[in-house]
Order: structure tokens, then sequence, then C-alpha cells
């Protein structure tokens, strides 16, 4: 039975005050939402004299919050699926033909990763621009195809490995094509991976700011985080609507990463180090 030691006691502590430090910024954000403006500029850190639920109301009438909301979900959903599709089925096939074309693509997918957004934003608007893609939601999905795909091949490449070749050959000699092993016996196995992918690329989707701002002029196409951007524009801060807009937008992704993060630590552990 282990021992309930000092080193033991001190480790908690030290987890707990970690914990409470990265509270901190939501305290401030939910806390200055359901403030006026000038009690915000008083003092930030205190309580609010009056909860000011109206804030939030005034939002959603502004922003046209649910236009906003829908526009981040068709994105995120559908980003989504295409990343997982490419990325799922590209690793499997380079997995169950080693060879040196396969390492090639491998190496170019896991370099990509490494190339700052920002050296390709103006080269991408342009191409964009020649291919008609811009200022439509289906041409910013496109683009987080190819942003997206990179990180998900890199984790599913490592989990394709795991799973047993003997599994598809008796599905191969029972008659199952190509397709048919994929989907049928292979992707349910990539259940864990393919939940840490969905994860970790919708927290970075939804919470995307710079690829819609480049991509989505017209107002009735931005995204929660564009939407939310303009109460702090450059000569005006609206913090009491600000913060109250941050808090809509990050309420749905919190809730979403609580219920399924069991599986982040699991899927990343499978995809990267086996």
């Amino acid at each position: 039975m282990n021992k309930y030691t000092a080193k033991t006691f001190s480790l908690e502590v030290i987890a707990i005050l970690i914990a409470l430090l990265f509270l901190v910024p939501f305290y401030f954000v939910i806390v200055n939402s359901l403030k006026s403006f000038s009690e915000i500029l008083i003092d930030a850190a205190a309580l609010p004299q009056q909860l000011l639920f109206s804030n939030y109301a005034q939002v959603w009438e502004i922003l046209n919050f649910p236009k906003a909301f829908v526009n981040s979900l068709i994105i995120t959903v559908f980003s989504n699926i295409g990343i997982v599709v490419i990325s799922s089925m590209a690793a499997w096939k380079m997995v169950r033909t080693p060879g040196k074309l396969s390492k090639l693509l491998f190496i170019f997918f896991v370099a990509a990763m490494v190339i700052p957004f920002q050296t390709v934003m103006i080269p991408l608007v342009k191409l964009g621009g020649m291919l008609g893609i811009m200022n439509s939601i289906p041409g910013i999905i496109i683009m987080y195809f190819g942003f997206g795909v990179p990180l998900s091949l890199f984790l599913y490449h490592g989990f394709v490995k795991t799973v047993p070749v003997e599994v598809e050959e008796s599905a191969t000699i029972d008659g199952c094509s190509q397709f048919g092993v994929f989907w049928r016996i292979v992707f349910p196995l990539l259940k864990p991976i393919t939940v840490t992918v969905v994860i970790l690329n919708t927290l970075w989707i939804w919470n995307d700011y710079l690829l819609p701002l480049l991509v989505l002029q017209d107002a009735s196409l931005r995204t929660i985080p564009l939407a939310t951007s303009s109460f702090f524009a450059q000569y005006t801060k609206q913090w009491d609507m600000g913060l109250a807009a941050l808090v809509m937008g990050i309420t749905p992704i919190v809730v979403f990463f609580l219920f399924l993060q069991k599986h982040i630590i699991k899927g990343i552990a499978a995809g990267s180090i086996k």
C-alpha cells in the first residue's frame, strides 16, 4: 500500500496551484462579461455589483450570433470530415505499401507541419482568388483540408502500424475489396486516434481567426472569432460586449473538450510513439 508522503502532498499542492493559475483568465473573462464597461475600467478583478446578463442579449442581436454559430459549426464539421477521410486513408496506404515513394510522401507531410502559416498567406490568397474559392465557406473548408491533413496523417500513420495485417488479409481472402477492408475493418479500429484528431482539429478550427479573416470578407459568412473581433477594433474597445461574446463562443468548445478529453492522451500516445 502506498504511503501518503510529504512529497506527494507537495506535488498535489503544486498541481492545484497550477490548475488555479490556468483558471485565472477564465475568471476575468466570465466575471467581466457580466459588468458594465465603466465597472470594468474601475476594477477588473472585482466581482460585479450587479449581474448584467443583458450583455449577452445585446451580443446575440448585434453579432447575429446564431448565424455566426452556424457558420463556425458548418466549417468545423465538414473540415473535420474531410481531414479524417483524407489523412486516415493516406496514412493506411503509406503504411501498407512501404517504399521510397511512401517514405518521401510521409517526410513531405511531416515537413509541412513546421512551415509557419504567415509565410504562405499571400500566395494562398492569390491562389484562392485564381481558383474562385475566396469569400466562400466551401473554399475555406478546402483550405483547412490542406492545413489539417499533415498533423492528422502523422498521428494516423503511427496508429495504423498497430493494426494487425492478418485482420486485413483475412477480409481480403473472404472477398472484401480494398475499399471495404479499410472502411469495414481498419477504420473502426482507428477510433481512439480518430477521436483525438477530431478534438485537436475542432479546437483549432473553431478558434481560428486569421484564415477566416483572410478568406471570408462577407459579413454573413463570419465565424464566431471573426464576429467577436468587431468589439476590439483599433480605436474602440467594448470590453463588456466583447467578453460576453468570448464566453458565448468558447462555451460550446469547452463542453466538447471536457466531454472527450479522456481520449486525447491515449490517442496521441498511441499515434506518436508506436
